[in-house]
């Protein structure tokens, strides 16, 4: 039995994190470390180009939901491990209703309040008001000894005069929130909606001043609305994604030029990863989704992004990856790439089969026609080329019947979803909306059909196993067609050799 006394700390363990700082505290300190700053130089805030167009969605929001005050949280910090938190990337809903990107407004909310019809913002029938943790003065103890908002260790924060220029909406502290969601709120008067599953403190509150049956399903019809919101983009986004499109092709590029040190390195495929992530962060935000590069076998599972295994000359790099720019809009690009620069026959073969569905895919994608015939023309050519290497145990027609899709073995994910401020945009629209929705000018989405034919697959010839080919390209539907958004990244099998050769000098 050990001779030490047991003891029993009465620091909460909820502090015990600062333990390792040992900062200053001592009324002396505190004193100094508040005293002698010059004045703030100014911040040169000006309106943002999305601001004109944020007012726009505000107002379509509050045309389909009058009568209830809306709640849009930005969302919190996630912790990653211990005390240091994942970089914040707001939610996506308030991005679009308030133009707010990067690593804009940890703990901000926007609350759209209901007011008499018309005497709203732009004659809408709601007031949107933006709650923010503003900066905090050099005389608060946040200023120095804050590691998640204080000025010392995170930077300044923006002032409410900042946000209100930038996003021309009214501002107001955080700490005013609560009694704003309460008033006239409960069973007899305004009904409070709040997008579920953002900011669980935010929900707390608004869960003690409803009591209602309904309540949830208010928050699922706002979080629905949310979602159909965004189908069909307008300008600034179009604008934006053109921008995300384009610096993400010069990722791939910078992928191609360093194919030879991928193939040197036991773990080319981290080689790949981390070229275009870095492209990300240094020209955008970040990339939009985990990058998958998968070369060789690893090409047939479809969301490989362990990014672990080599990478060899005569086999296929599967380069999934989008940059999301400042603004938080993604591409979504996939190119399939023979790693030494030339396709194998085999390999062609089934290239040309998955471009083959994708232009397929393109012709279909025209206004008037529904989403879900975007995926059915893609299918059409996948089990009829597969039909024709004796692959399918049936003809491509009864194959192609709902309760059958034995062509679906090796393509199981669909092809195409909505794209924008989430690389799976829309998610919570209605099947109605969505899969069976009718194209429209300014819906922007994938075209991304594949093959996928993985090494122990004993229902396919010998020198197909182990290949595995996605071609990915993003489509804004347009008033006579569609446009191609990554057109300007080569498609066709020669091109693709030929711009290798090119990238490689």
């Amino acid at each position: 039995m050990s001779d030490q006394p047991e003891t029993a700390s009465d620091q909460p363990l909820d502090e015990r994190n600062s333990n390792r700082s040992q900062r200053p505290d001592s009324a002396t300190f505190l004193d100094f470390v508040t005293s002698g700053w010059g004045p703030r130089a100014a911040s040169g805030a000006t309106r943002s180009p999305a601001a004109d167009h944020t007012a726009a969605r505000r107002s379509a929001l509050s045309a389909r939901l009058p009568g209830q005050r809306l709640v849009v949280p930005a969302g919190t910090y996630k912790v990653r491990s211990n005390d240091t938190d994942y970089r914040f990337r707001p939610h996506s809903a308030f991005t679009h209703l308030t133009g707010l990107g990067g690593e804009q407004e940890p703990d901000a909310v926007l609350v759209l309040h209901p007011v008499e019809d018309g005497t709203g913002d732009d004659g809408s029938a709601h007031r949107a008001v933006l709650y923010l943790r503003p900066l905090a003065g050099r005389d608060s103890a946040e200023f120095f000894s804050d590691s998640r908002y204080g000025e010392f260790w995170v930077g300044a924060r923006p002032t409410l005069e900042d946000v209100e220029t930038v996003t021309g909406i009214r501002t107001a502290h955080l700490d005013d929130l609560r009694d704003a969601l309460a008033k006239d709120a409960g069973p007899d008067g305004v009904q409070v909606a709040v997008v579920p599953g953002v900011d669980e403190a935010v929900e707390a509150v608004v869960a003690e001043i409803r009591a209602s049956e309904e309540a949830g399903e208010r928050d699922e019809t706002l979080a629905e609305a949310l979602s159909e919101l965004r189908l069909v983009k307008d300008a600034y986004e179009v604008q934006e994604l053109r921008h995300a499109v384009a610096v993400t092709i010069e990722g791939f590029e910078k992928v191609v030029r360093r194919m030879p040190e991928a193939v040197a390195h036991r773990r080319g495929e981290r080689v790949v990863e981390g070229t275009f992530v870095g492209h990300a962060r240094q020209e955008g935000n970040a990339v939009g989704y985990e990058t998958i590069a998968a070369a060789g076998e690893h090409a047939t599972t479809l969301h490989w992004i362990d990014n672990d295994g080599a990478v060899r000359p005569g086999e296929l790099l599967l380069l999934d990856a989008g940059v999301e720019v400042d603004s938080l809009y993604t591409a979504d690009v996939t190119r399939t790439l023979p790693v030494d620069g030339t396709f194998t026959e085999a390999q062609r073969r089934v290239y040309q089969a998955v471009l083959d569905a994708a232009d397929a895919a393109f012709e279909a994608a025209v206004p008037g026609a529904r989403f879900r015939d975007v995926h059915a023309a893609a299918m059409r050519v996948i089990a009829q080329r597969l039909e024709e290497w004796g692959l399918l145990p049936v003809p491509a027609e009864v194959a192609l019947q709902r309760d059958q899709q034995q062509h679906r073995r090796w393509m199981v994910h669909g092809t195409s979803h909505h794209l924008g401020l989430d690389v799976h945009d829309c998610a919570q629209a209605r099947a109605e909306m969505y899969l069976d929705g009718v194209l429209e000018p300014g819906m922007v989405f994938t075209i991304e059909p594949g093959l996928y034919f993985k090494s122990d697959d004993e229902l396919v010839p010998p020198e197909l196993r182990g290949i595995g080919v996605r071609i990915e390209d993003d489509v804004l539907v347009t008033a006579d067609g569609n446009e191609n958004l990554s057109a300007a990244l080569p498609r066709d099998p020669d091109a693709v050799e030929a711009w290798m050769a090119a990238l490689r000098g």
